[in-house]
């Protein structure tokens, strides 16, 4: 069994990498995984947006990889910005990680995350049959 996209022509086409729904038959394992930040395993953040987004992103696909998953069986996922003009720089890497998946996702540009110098996160759900 495998995912199903859901990108109903009667509403706006999406325009990037994801999918406006995801639904999941029954019988497979989820994983919900906690907003990953750009903290580096040496436990260093960089003052430089990609370099955040590059670590958020692998340490997000290092998840799913213990969990025997990978991007493709990403769900959902939710992506934090606290600088409305990150946007297109976060576009470009998210989509190197995504490759061809398509995940129904959600972009928000927020105040502030949970310590000052984090610049990106981003959280999942996946799926696996």
């Amino acid at each position: 069994m495998t995912m199903l996209k859901h990108n109903p022509t009667t509403i706006a086409a999406p325009a990037g990498a994801y999918c406006n729904g995801v639904s999941a038959p029954g019988g497979g394992r989820w994983l919900h995984i906690a907003g990953q930040v750009g903290i580096a395993p040496d436990g260093s953040v960089s003052d430089d947006f990609d370099q955040q987004t590059k670590v958020a992103w692998s340490n997000l696909v290092a998840v799913l990889e213990h969990a025997g998953m990978s991007v493709a069986d990403l769900v959902k996922v939710n992506h934090f910005l606290v600088r409305p003009g990150d946007m297109a720089a976060y576009a470009a890497i998210r989509a190197e990680y995504l490759g061809d998946a398509r995940p129904a996702s959600t972009v928000l540009i927020v105040q502030a995350l949970a310590r000052p110098q984090w610049l990106v996160e981003v959280d999942a759900v996946a799926w696996k049959a």
